[in-house]
């Protein structure tokens, strides 16, 4: 079975719908939103604050925590099983340290800055989805940054290289699929996570990267801008 034209009309260089804003979560230190297609996250920052027990604190900075959760009927696929599971405490880690490259928290010693990312609804790309709602509710929160993170998935199926896979894609049958989620620091180029699900040639994987950054630069003005317009209604 080939893989001819994508399913839901889109060009192979080309992402889902993208919607963002931030502040939307009114206790919160910092809030996001960031959808992208039918996969939306919504990202909470509380902190710095005193990080307890005290043995966990580092006296020399502060530290980020990442809680990734999908709700149980968020899925496209079976239905997710509530609680904590492996799957969800790897990409907590994984978003942790996608994000850990652009902020600075040397002022912080001692304290800890607590990120939690919820899923309502996933259709592929949630993890790339959450880093990018995280990244702008830090923003949001006050926090010293470099620059924001941008993330987005990018793959293979069968003989077809393509950006922000759904989940039709991911699960597309009888051929050869990979997934690789991407983020980068979008002012410098710097990419903080690359993963893979599957398999691609090394050219195939250096195609699919600059084919990434193309979309990540246009997510990347998504997040400015819903920055952007919450601070200038404040202003007004």
């Amino acid at each position: 079975m080939t893989y001819k034209t994508r399913i839901d009309g889109r060009g192979f260089d080309e992402a889902r719908p993208i919607e963002a804003k931030v502040g939307v979560i009114p206790r919160a230190d910092g809030s996001a939103m960031f959808r992208i297609g039918n996969t939306w996250a919504y990202a909470a920052v509380y902190g710095p604050r005193n990080l307890h027990p005290k043995f966990l604190q580092d006296p020399q900075k502060g530290i980020l925590r990442c809680n990734y959760n999908m709700m149980p009927f968020s899925s496209s696929g079976e239905r997710v099983r509530p609680g904590g599971s492996r799957r969800s405490k790897e990409i907590s880690l994984v978003t942790e340290k996608a994000l850990l490259p652009v902020l600075n928290l040397d002022e912080y010693p001692n304290s800890v800055v607590d990120v939690f990312i919820e899923l309502p609804q996933t259709e592929a790309g949630s993890r790339c989805a959450g880093i990018c709602a995280a990244s702008m509710a830090l923003a949001d929160a006050g926090l010293e940054m470099k620059d924001l993170v941008s993330a987005v998935s990018v793959g293979r199926v069968a003989d077809k290289l393509l950006v922000d896979l759904d989940y039709s894609e991911e699960s597309y049958p009888d051929v050869k699929v990979a997934d690789i989620p991407i983020a980068m620091m979008p002012n410098t180029g710097k990419i903080t996570l690359l993963q893979m699900d599957g398999e691609v040639k090394k050219e195939e994987l250096m195609k699919l990267i600059d084919m990434g950054k193309k979309v990540l630069m246009e997510i990347y003005e998504v997040q400015k801008k819903a920055l952007k317009e919450k601070y200038h209604e404040v202003e007004v």
